[in-house]
């Protein structure tokens, strides 16, 4: 084991929960990022671990003997003098999965991968194994409200790891989940994303086959049967897979009784095994437990009731349709708005519970994703069941952007949804004011920080419509 390392781009949610994994282990961490934001910058506070801004080569400690580099466009030796000084250094050097993967190599892995779903699947895996006594290590790619933290290292013997196919560096094109070693997979809806780096649905399966190559033959393979390419990459798996969905698979949802706790029987093969209920808005979050449920059951890892009390139980995740204020009669939710169909679940979870109200929609298209041209036609329907759309103008932060907020707004007008872009957060909260009524409901959409946006527009429906 290290005995001191030091993160470039440790404001990173990956990057951070691998630090506390590091200090949890003994190691002495230091880190340096430029443009951290809550929670992150939070988390960072709480677990005492400092950040060193800007970047620089007087960041990285002398007798460090492993520095971490995070995957961003920013942290490449020709542009960034920390990262090329690193580089001459001559001491190790890893991503983040690659420290994952030997901080885990001694445990028995459950890896969480898929399209969507998978921050929220495996913070309620970890909950419930805790809930049951397991005390399991964990590594959680978002900020759970369930767990308190996103990454732990406990004294049981399985280790939950939220898996990325996303790029493990700048120097590393695997995905970062072909660095684990899964004992257990549990793979939920798959969609065709990260266009810039998989050009086509082919190349997005890819990983995800060589993923299920690496979990043994005694091993459990879990997964969705729902997504868009779902049923393509399952049609060419020849071991047993155990599926779920919330109407297709061996697990399933029913008799749903949606609501503020929304409750359901959790089926196998069509017969109840045990009735859930949850405080998690919408259908994709049903799917989301039935999945945790058809693993944790099919492995028999908890029994039916410590299942039910750990979902009834369980917060929920940062960002991935929390609510942001209760001083307010308008709900104010944030949804994790990094592709299609992450912010098609969301708009279809706020139509459900609120289906009365008039949905303004705030979006910031942070993610690559959202700004190439080849992302255009789906602003013709992405918006569908929104009043209004407040495009806030995507930020120029070292990442390509071949579209503009008033090119999305065009866009998502054209479709039939009234949509306007905002250069700033000040001109955006200006219109937005006069706009508000208290029979309104509110999505904040991004992946980004959102120029602010995340804290201010709460405040302004509590200023304007108190409880």
């Amino acid at each position: 084991m290290w005995r001191k390392a030091h993160f470039i781009g440790i404001g990173g949610v990956g990057m951070s929960a691998v630090a506390k994994l590091l200090k949890d282990a003994g190691v002495e961490v230091s880190g340096s990022d430029e443009g951290v934001y809550p929670p992150i910058s939070e988390f960072l506070a709480q677990e005492s671990l400092a950040v060193r801004t800007p970047y620089k080569a007087s960041n990285i400690p002398a007798d460090a003997d492993l520095i971490v580099i995070g995957k961003n466009a920013k942290l490449i030796p020709e542009t960034n003098e920390e990262v090329a000084a690193a580089y001459k250094s001559g001491k190790s050097i890893l991503s983040f999965p690659e420290v994952l993967a030997e901080l885990s190599k001694d445990k028995q892995t459950i890896v969480v991968a898929g399209s969507y779903g998978k921050s929220t699947s495996a913070a309620l895996l970890a909950h419930c194994l805790a809930a049951a006594g397991k005390d399991p290590s964990y590594f959680i790619g978002a900020s759970p409200l369930s767990p308190a933290q996103s990454a732990k290292q406990g004294d049981g013997p399985l280790f939950v790891l939220e898996g990325d196919e996303y790029p493990s560096s700048n120097r590393d094109p695997r995905a970062k989940f072909l660095h684990y070693h899964p004992a257990h997979l549990l793979l939920t809806p798959l969609a065709h994303d990260h266009f810039n780096v998989f050009k086509t649905p082919g190349e997005y399966l890819k990983p995800f086959t060589e993923l299920l190559a690496l979990v043994p033959e005694r091993g459990s393979v879990v997964m969705c049967t729902e997504g868009p390419l779902s049923t393509q990459l399952l049609a060419g798996i020849a071991r047993p897979v155990v599926t779920y969905g919330i109407r297709e698979g061996a697990y399933t949802a029913g008799n749903i009784s949606w609501g503020e706790r929304t409750s359901f029987d959790l089926r196998y093969r069509g017969q109840p095994i045990v009735r859930l209920e949850t405080g998690q808005l919408g259908e994709h979050n049903i799917q989301n437990i039935v999945g945790v449920a058809a693993l944790l059951l099919s492995l028999k890892l908890v029994t039916p009731a410590q299942l039910a009390g750990a979902v009834a139980s369980f917060r929920g995740i940062r960002r991935r349709l929390d609510r942001k204020s209760s001083r307010t009669v308008i709900p104010v939710f944030e949804g994790f708005g990094s592709s299609y169909e992450k912010m098609r679940s969301a708009i279809a979870a706020m139509r459900l519970h609120f289906g009365t109200r008039r949905l303004l929609i705030i979006f910031e298209p942070h993610t690559f994703s959202w700004r190439t041209k080849r992302s255009l036609p789906q602003y013709d329907g992405v918006f569908a069941g929104a009043a209004k759309v407040f495009v806030f103008e995507p930020p120029h932060d070292g990442k390509t952007t071949e579209v503009s907020g008033a090119e999305i707004a065009a866009r998502a007008r054209a479709s039939g949804v009234a949509a306007e872009a905002f250069d700033t957060p000040e001109a955006l909260l200006a219109a937005l004011e006069p706009e508000l009524r208290a029979e309104d409901c509110i999505l904040l959409s991004s992946s980004g920080a959102m120029g602010g946006l995340i804290e201010s527009i709460p405040k302004l429906a509590e200023e304007k419509f108190p409880v």
